[in-house]
């Protein structure tokens, strides 16, 4: 019976709540900010052709998204601006994703920094996700490695593994380890 009434109660409170809030009012409250912060971060994790080859990033201010990143499909550029657009609440969205140069070179050294990198025993775990956390972003020889990783070995690990792969002229580890 409490439960009962607990629900009501809950049911009515939203009911009344206004179905928009007016653009004066809405300011860049924390709350709605971080929902659109959670909904950008799903939506472009979402995205079909999304690899480990392509790096996309994001920062949400107030309700403006601006992306950023780098990706080896035109098409990938397109659909996360196209998706991030969609959600509710989004004003503007400025797209800054760099769209990779074609190139047989890059694309035979992200496979073998793929093989280096994901083959270690200390890394391999990471590859079993669907989008794996360590990103391997080559432009014309440099190879550039983006994400999150659960310890400083493992940051340290990929570094030399990418650096291992002939053909590699430079490699930035940009990985960050999760707190």
């Amino acid at each position: 019976m409490l439960l009962k009434l607990f629900v009501f109660t809950m049911v009515s409170l939203f009911s009344i709540a206004p179905a928009a809030t007016p653009a004066k009012d809405r300011g860049d409250s924390p709350r709605s900010e971080e929902r659109l912060i959670r909904e950008t971060r799903h939506e472009l994790v979402m995205l079909p052709y999304y690899g480990v080859f392509d790096y996309l990033g994001y920062r949400v201010k107030g309700y403006e998204v601006e992306l950023f990143g780098q990706v080896t499909r035109p098409t990938l550029k397109a659909d996360a601006e196209r998706v991030v657009k969609s959600i509710e609440g989004v004003e503007r969205v400025t797209n800054r994703i760099e769209v990779l140069p074609l190139s047989p070179n890059d694309d035979n050294i992200r496979m073998a920094v793929y093989r280096s990198v994901y083959g270690h025993a200390a890394l391999n775990r990471y590859a079993i996700q669907a989008v794996p956390p360590v990103h391997i972003i080559v432009k014309n020889g440099n190879v550039t490695l983006e994400g999150v990783v659960a310890s400083e070995m493992d940051k340290n690990v990929a570094n030399i593994q990418a650096n291992s792969v002939p053909g590699v002229f430079k490699v930035t580890n940009n990985l960050q380890v999760q707190t």
